[in-house]
């Protein structure tokens, strides 16, 4: 399923490298806990740097400002063989991988794509700060309806911007967080810049109010009193009812 999302990006050859990644140089290149070390060692079947995006494989120009540095973008494809920690194990390759990354997970018959937003570490330049990374819902891209279908239309290259990897990368990350709002909505819409801001305060605040309903959830089962219990399923409700606005505004 990787390589049939991967062709449906219509990337030219030029761009594919096809070459494995050791886990060994992930762990080298980034800080891992004890989870993110099991992560990486049970969960990780293989990847693969499918293609690389720079200027001698596409007509696409570098774009290096004191907060950002866009000279390439590297497409890795990571076959799960449990999906549970798939997050954790997005977030270390994003900071391990020192430039734009696109993230193509591979799962039984479905794919979950993510990105990141990266800038320049100010305290040390030769390092980059991950501000947020995005991943997908699990998906199967040959899909021909709905949501997963508008988004991997609307991900093919000749649909992105080539004027720098800056543009190229950042529509493509809008394009990841149209269909994790579609998750919430039931439609795929594609927003503008200042309407994608505003989506992904959203979605931070929809992850907000899921925690908290956890967390309540979880204090509930716990206590025999009706008082506390009605407390509880209140405050529940309110979370909810502020979700389903949420999804409203997106």
């Amino acid at each position: 399923m990787i390589t049939a999302f991967l062709d449906r990006l219509g990337l030219p050859q030029s761009c594919e490298l096809d070459r494995t990644v050791s886990k060994r140089m992930l762990s080298e290149n980034v800080d891992l806990n004890v989870t993110d070390k099991k992560a990486l060692k049970d969960d990780i079947a293989k990847i693969r740097w499918t293609h690389t995006l720079k200027p001698s494989t596409i007509n696409i120009a570098p774009y290096i400002d004191q907060i950002h540095e866009y000279a390439e973008i590297a497409i890795l494809s990571i076959v799960i063989v449990k999906p549970e920690r798939v997050r954790r194990i997005a977030t270390f390759i994003h900071k391990a991988i020192p430039y734009a990354t696109f993230l193509v997970f591979g799962y039984a018959d479905q794919v979950a794509v993510s990105v990141a937003d990266k800038r320049i570490n100010q305290a040390d330049k030769s390092k980059w700060v991950v501000e947020n990374s995005w991943l997908t819902p699990w998906f199967d891209p040959q899909v021909k309806h709905g949501p997963t279908h508008a988004f991997v239309a609307d991900s093919y290259s000749s649909r992105l911007p080539f004027s720098t990897f800056l543009a190229f990368y950042g529509a493509l990350r809008d394009r990841v967080i149209a269909l994790i709002a579609a998750e919430h909505t039931g439609r795929y819409k594609l927003a503008t810049s200042e309407a994608t801001e505003n989506r992904i305060e959203h979605l931070h605040q929809i992850e907000e109010h899921t925690r908290m309903i956890a967390k309540l959830k979880t204090k509930l089962k716990r206590t025999r009193q009706i008082a506390v219990q009605i407390t509880l399923n209140t405050e529940i409700k309110k979370h909810k009812d502020a979700i389903i606005k949420l999804k409203l505004k997106m």
